[in-house]
């Protein structure tokens, strides 16, 4: 009867258990890659749709002298986004120290809450909450993408291991032949940029449910305008709560913490922490001895300037020119629906090279520029809609191109 009680049962398969056991191991790294992409959607949504609608707000001058003037921020925007933008360009220096210290999930977690506090800090609109909560956006920025990209990748190996647990060198814990995780790492990232590009639709829920209804018809916001796109200058550049911003952005950070998993096991973890602190502080420099890095470090730039474009230069001067603003959300929208559909096409890299979805995305880009550069809407012309969405939608492929590109 011992026997019986402690042996192994008559029914018991070693191999299929095993099988069920990394069959789980696999789902919950799905999960964690889909947590971590539907929390950065859900950040950047509340992030830019507040953004958005506060510059919108304040492009009436009389309405911003009015609210401002008392605590000394009549020129809100421009602290504010010098905050967001300026900052970042020490976050080289203390990226990999945050990362070291906190780890990979506990960082995402706390840019994510930085998210947060930005947005809650509108709640009480003074000088001392504003300006730090927008520096801080700036500090955390570089982080949130540097811990966001190495937990992607970190859940590609992972789930490489899971699936090939009988190799020899992943069950000796050893690392993975060079390139053996290339296909988890694209199909990730892959899933990654298919959620993060819905982040500019979840932003025009404000504007669509609350600001649509205040606005003042194309004739009047555009009254006087003679000339749109890149002849606009001066008279023809147009820059114009339905939700609760705070408590999405909450909830966002409550998901990093209770959905994502860890990105290292613990024994790994401490040998992370091990390297001292002068190695950790060089790594990016050392990573930058690599041609591929520096060769693609213009290209980073320019991934960050031509989202900036298409919500500001090409949505302002050519398509609220043309259709009005009270169009602008549809506008957007229609870049971030292209783009998250769009990111299945970085699936090509399975089968061809690499480099072919980098150079897609810039052609297509540049042809886009040039035809923006030599065509210029009418203010007020309702006709030109289709074609401005449909360039809306052709940025949108080149812009996940480039993003899904890069980051694989």
């Amino acid at each position: 009867q011992l026997d019986d009680f402690v042996g192994a049962h008559p029914d018991y398969n070693e191999e299929e258990e095993e099988q069920k056991y990394f069959r789980r191991k696999r789902l919950g790294v799905v999960k964690n890659v889909l947590a971590a992409s539907l929390a950065g959607t859900l950040t950047y949504g509340v992030y830019l749709g507040l953004l958005q609608m506060q510059l919108i707000l304040h492009y009436d001058e009389t309405y911003r002298e009015v609210k401002y003037s008392n605590i000394q921020l009549e020129d809100i925007d421009r602290k504010v986004l010098m905050g967001i933008n300026v900052t970042p360009v020490a976050a080289l220096l203390y990226t990999p120290v945050l990362i070291r210290f906190f780890g990979t999930k506990w960082a995402m977690f706390l840019a994510v809450g930085i998210y947060a506090l930005f947005v809650s800090s509108n709640y009480w609109e003074r000088y001392y909450t504003l300006v730090p909560s927008a520096v801080a956006i700036g500090v955390a920025i570089v982080p949130l993408w540097a811990s966001m990209g190495n937990y992607i990748t970190r859940m590609a190996q992972k789930y490489y291991e899971y699936v090939n647990y009988k190799e020899e060198h992943v069950q000796e814990q050893q690392r993975a032949p060079r390139g053996a995780c290339n296909a988890y790492v694209i199909v990730f990232q892959t899933i990654f940029y298919a959620c993060f590009h819905l982040s500019f639709v979840c932003a025009q829920m404000p504007m669509l449910f609350f600001l649509n209804n205040y606005l003042y018809q194309l004739n009047h916001t555009l009254f006087g305008v003679k000339h749109c796109g890149e002849r606009a200058g001066a008279d023809g550049t147009v820059a114009g709560r339905g939700w609760d911003p705070g408590s999405a952005s909450h909830v966002t950070a409550r998901q990093v913490l209770v959905l994502c998993g860890s990105a290292y096991r613990p024994t790994e973890e401490i040998d992370l922490r091990s390297i001292g602190w002068g190695n950790i502080f060089q790594l990016p420099f050392k990573h930058m001895r690599d041609y591929r890095l520096r060769h693609l470090f213009p290209l980073f730039i320019y991934s960050g300037f031509e989202v900036l474009f298409v919500c500001t230069g090409f949505s302002l001067n050519y398509g609220v020119c043309a259709l009005g603003l009270e169009k602008l959300a549809y506008l957007l929208m229609a870049y971030g629906f292209s783009a998250s559909a769009c990111s299945s096409l970085a699936l090509c890299m399975l089968r061809l090279r690499r480099q072919i979805p980098l150079l897609a995305g810039a052609l297509i880009h540049t042809a886009l520029l040039v035809t923006l550069f030599c065509w210029a809407p009418e203010p007020r012309h309702l006709v030109q809609a289709p074609l401005l969405y449909t360039i809306a939608v052709l940025w949108g492929m080149g812009s996940t191109l480039n993003k899904t590109g890069i980051s694989s």
